[in-house]
């Protein structure tokens, strides 16, 4: 219990200073950057605070780590030459009088609850005193891997395809964008999902499910898809790409 509590304080205080430097910068969305790192945080912290390691700790250590890193530096690099996130924006001019102390409870503390309960596999596998590397690991290693190969290569593209000027009031409908319209969010949630797999070696790894299924509803029908596709709903060529394309997992475009 001492472990579970260690990694819960270690949290609240990394939460609390984004939001110290949110309060710096003068924009919220500095906590899209901190979401990925605060995932790294966990990871390594759990793994020192574990009795042993082994190669399954080791691996899913570093999986977290390349991961957290580059979203980011990508988020971080993609905001750094904008006005603050359109979302937190309306936040801000919504909550009025009230906005620091909901931004601190509705941005930074909740996104750490949520960010807690993600990392869930990756805390019962650092907690455990397994040995080797089961088959079911290296299954959801090699799954986190789709997903993160689909992250990264679509933010890419998509990056690639906003620096064009041509592309101007254009939806990205190449690359894995043919294929699902939001490669980098079922990405991410195809690692978590690995990851929790490699926790099934675990005695107790079939109770983190919490954190891909936490995850998967929070892209599915919160803050991700449903937010991103009513921003693109006025766009003249998102109904023929809707009818086309899938909308999470990647299949053939439909005629």
């Amino acid at each position: 219990m001492t472990y579970f509590l260690t990694l819960a304080a270690v949290l609240f205080v990394y939460m609390n200073l984004w939001f110290i430097v949110s309060l710096i910068k003068k924009r919220n969305d500095v906590a899209d950057v901190g979401w990925g790192l605060g995932f790294v945080l966990l990871a390594w912290t759990s793994l020192f605070l574990s009795d042993t390691v082994t190669i399954t700790k080791a691996l899913v250590c570093a999986v977290v780590t390349i991961w957290g890193t580059r979203l980011s530096w990508h988020v971080y690099t993609r905001n750094r030459v904008k006005a603050e996130d359109y979302r937190y924006n309306e936040w801000r001019q919504a909550w009025g009088k009230s906005f620091y102390i909901r931004s601190y409870l509705q941005v930074f503390v909740l996104q750490g609850i949520l960010l807690y309960l993600i990392a869930l596999p990756v805390l019962l596998i650092n907690a455990s005193s397994q040995i080797g590397l089961a088959t079911i690991s290296i299954v959801g290693l090699a799954v986190w891997t789709i997903g993160f190969l689909f992250e990264a290569i679509g933010d890419a593209q998509l990056k690639a395809f906003l620096k064009d000027p041509a592309n101007k009031g254009k939806l990205m409908m190449s690359g894995l964008w043919a294929y699902t319209r939001h490669p980098n969010y079922f990405g991410e949630v195809t690692q978590w999902w690995g990851i929790w797999l490699a926790s099934l070696a675990t005695p107790f790894g079939a109770y983190a499910v919490i954190g891909p299924l936490t995850i998967t509803i929070l892209i599915l029908k919160v803050s991700g898809v449903p937010l991103l596709e009513k921003k693109m709903v006025d766009n003249p060529d998102f109904a023929a790409y809707k009818r086309r394309v899938s909308m999470f997992i990647p299949l053939p475009r439909r005629t």
